[in-house]
């Protein structure tokens, strides 16, 4: 049976064949990688990736190692910004506003940012999102605030408070975040779930459970209704850009040890990152195309 928190989703949308039902953009996260950068960009050109994403380096000569290979391979990028919550609350807002501004001055695709903290007020989580919000309008580069543990967007609720008072939030919807924050796949949150996706318009793929942000190997079969229920998600995200005749941009973000479970003593971990990294971008292609 089709899942009923798709077809609600569904039913606000006129659903078309627009041209922006084929634009959809693959991103790979750096997160773990030993490699040079060269040869990190390469290795996901290869492997069928639209662009990366990674931190934006301080250093402007890294910056511009990162320039050179993505021109060289013709790739996009889009960088991560984020709160230094290890400041007073005022540097650390201003320290934000200039990291954004050279994230900006690098022209990217888009920018993920790790907005705030849970420890802040809910003002003070504000004063980052129109700090942002500002730059993103006078720049014209879309910046997107992750759904993440630690951040003003750790839960579903709380992100709803925040979507209330500002409706022109635009989200990167990491939903394995809140699978384990709330110890649930959140099967019956649809309530809830309806203003988040409205919102996102950027995916992280990762498939959490509700004891952990990621499950050790996303193709092993005792995670396939957790999988699913990702996708699912990831779905309506998709069709929802689709209607609004968007781009849709997602990136495959398994990480490594500590993220990646391992053996105890050895820590070898349990499964490949990059594999799983593919096998999430190939699913997610697998369901596009029954979406077309």
């Amino acid at each position: 049976m089709k899942n009923l928190f798709l077809s609600f989703i569904f039913s606000f949308f006129l659903i078309g064949k627009g041209y922006a039902q084929n634009q959809t953009l693959f991103f790979q996260t750096d997160w773990g990688y030993n490699g040079s950068v060269e040869e990190f960009i390469e290795k996901a050109k290869i492997f069928g990736y639209d662009g990366i994403e990674t931190w934006l380096p301080i250093d402007s000569k890294k910056q511009d190692i990162i320039s050179m290979a993505l021109k060289k391979f013709d790739m996009k990028v889009i960088f991560l910004c984020g709160t230094n919550n290890s400041l007073p609350f005022k540097e650390s807002l201003q320290e934000y506003k200039s990291y954004l501004q050279k994230a900006i001055d690098q022209k990217p695709l888009a920018i993920n940012s790790h907005t705030g903290s849970d420890f802040l007020s809910f003002e003070q989580n504000m004063a980052f999102i129109s700090a942002a919000n500002k730059l993103s309008i006078a720049s014209n580069i879309p910046i997107y605030h992750e759904t993440h543990r630690g951040r003003f967007s750790y839960s579903l609720p709380e992100t709803n408070k925040y979507l209330e008072k500002n409706s022109n939030l635009k989200l990167t919807l990491d939903i394995s975040h809140w699978m384990v924050v709330h110890e649930s796949l959140l099967k019956n949150r649809e309530n809830l779930l309806e203003q988040v996706v409205f919102n996102s318009d950027h995916i992280h793929a990762r498939v959490g459970f509700e004891e952990g942000p990621q499950v050790n190997d996303p193709s092993a079969p005792e995670w396939k209704t957790a999988l699913n229920r990702h996708l699912d998600i990831w779905e309506a995200v998709i069709q929802k850009k689709w209607n609004e005749e968007k781009i849709v941009t997602i990136t495959t973000e398994f990480g490594p040890p500590n993220y990646m479970p391992t053996i105890p003593f050895t820590e070898k971990p349990l499964s490949d990152q990059w594999e799983n990294n593919i096998f999430i971008m190939n699913m997610l292609k697998k369901r596009i195309k029954k979406m077309n």
